[in-house]
């Protein structure tokens, strides 16, 4: 697949030419698709060559990357193929890149395979949140789990009614005769009966 430029500047006649590869694997039902090397043609010869790595696809879809470049904050998909070559005086990065190499339908890309890892970094910060959650919801049950009820051992145990004993002197004291009608009764000088401690 080349990209033709024409002139630009000092480079007569820019091509960027994508070399792709057709596979099958015995394990994958499905034709695949990857994208071998990338090369830079200007002046009429060949001046840069990339190695691409990890951009693959079934045949029957397309790929895309948010970038695919041979600078190392992009991820470097691409790798100068040889120290010789004028591979490392270029910089190329591609830019919401999207390729399909074969059954293209009416011009339009097939569904596209992402480059996106598992592991990019806003589900990281999702695990990770996620992972912290986890742990004070378990800290919590823990804590619910082995918490003692007050029942258990503040029991409010009710001590039976105490009477303090009376002797007989204080009960002489405290009794005052009362005649009527030939009944001998007594009247108690103090009203309270006795002590309750609870």
């Amino acid at each position: 697949l080349s990209l033709k430029f024409g002139d630009i500047g000092d480079l007569k006649g820019l091509v960027i030419r994508f070399l792709l590869t057709a596979s099958s694997y015995q394990l994958s039902v499905q034709n695949w698709f990857s994208l071998h090397r990338l090369q830079l043609l200007y002046n009429h010869s060949v001046q840069a060559t990339f190695n691409a790595t990890r951009i693959h696809a079934p045949a029957s879809y397309s790929f895309h990357c948010e970038h695919v470049s041979s600078l190392q904050r992009y991820d470097a998909l691409l790798i100068p193929s040889s120290a010789d070559d004028l591979s490392k005086l270029w910089e190329v990065t591609f830019v919401d890149f999207q390729i399909q190499g074969f059954n293209i339908q009416e011009g339009h890309f097939a569904y596209a395979k992402d480059c996106a890892s598992f592991l990019s970094p806003a589900i990281m910060m999702g695990l990770v949140m996620s992972l912290i959650l986890l742990l004070v919801l378990a800290y919590a049950l823990h804590m619910l789990i082995h918490l003692k009820t007050l029942d258990r051992h503040y029991e409010c145990k009710a001590s039976p009614a105490y009477f303090a004993q009376m002797k007989d002197n204080d009960m002489a004291d405290e009794k005052e005769p009362l005649r009527n009608s030939g009944n001998e009764s007594y009247e108690l000088r103090n009203q309270q009966s006795g002590k309750i401690y609870i």
